[in-house]
C-alpha cells in the first residue's frame, strides 16, 4: 500500500474510532476492518461519513445486497478503481453473484460483456450514466423505470453516487491493496 494518510491500526483504535470500526465490521460481516474505512480513521468525523454511507446503502431494503454489490463493482470499474472493483467483486460472489460475473466486471470492455439479464442491464446503464454523465440521465432513468420501482432506482443511484465518492477517496489517498480475493 502507498496510502497518503495515517491509518489507525485496529488494535490501537480507541473511543469513537473503535466504535466506528466495530460498526464497519458488523456492516461488512468481516472479522477485520477493511482498509477503505481505515483511510478516514485519523479524522473520526470523516470516518463516520464513510461508515454511515456504507451501512446506509448496504442495509436490507428494496434492492438485494447482491444487486448493490454489482452496482458497487461496476461503478468502481467505470471509475478505474482497482481496489473497489476487486473488493466488491468478491462481495458480489458472497451475495450470490457468479465468479464469471465478477471476472467479467474486472476485465470488461463494456456492459455488453457482463453476463446479466436485460432488466439488470437497464439498471446498470442508469448507474453507469450516474457515474460518467450524471447531468443527462433522462433516457436511462425512463428505461430503468419500466423495470424497477422508484425506491429501487433511488437506492441504485445512491449506491453509484456513494461509490463515485469512495472510489475517488481510495484512488486519491493511494489505497491499492484489495481485500481478499474470492476463493473459486
Amino acid at each position: 500500500m502507498t496510502e497518503r494518510v495515517p491509518m489507525v491500526p485496529e488494535a490501537a483504535a480507541t473511543g469513537r474510532v473503535a466504535e466506528l470500526y466495530e460498526q464497519a465490521r458488523v456492516a461488512t460481516g468481516l472479522p477485520f476492518v477493511p482498509d477503505v474505512f481505515r483511510l478516514a480513521s485519523s479524522t473520526p468525523n470523516l470516518l463516520e461519513v464513510v461508515v454511515g454511507g456504507y451501512t446506509g446503502v448496504f442495509a436490507d431494503s428494496a434492492l438485494s445486497r447482491g444487486t448493490k454489490e454489482l452496482i458497487a463493482a461496476w461503478t468502481s470499474r467505470l471509475n478505474d478503481c482497482g481496489y473497489c472493483t476487486v473488493a466488491h467483486g468478491w462481495f458480489l460472489q458472497q451475495f450470490g453473484g457468479s465468479a464469471e460475473l465478477a471476472a467479467a466486471i474486472t476485465s470488461s470492455g463494456g456492459l455488453a460483456d457482463l453476463p446479466v439479464d436485460e432488466r439488470t442491464q437497464t439498471l446498470l446503464r442508469l448507474t453507469a450514466k450516474v457515474t460518467v454523465g450524471a447531468s443527462d440521465v433522462d433516457a436511462e432513468w425512463a428505461d430503468a423505470a419500466r423495470e424497477w420501482t422508484q425506491e429501487q432506482l433511488l437506492e441504485a443511484v445512491f449506491c453509484a453516487a456513494l461509490f463515485a465518492f469512495i472510489n475517488r477517496l481510495v484512488t486519491t489517498l493511494g489505497l491499492t491493496a484489495p481485500t481478499p480475493q474470492p476463493t473459486p
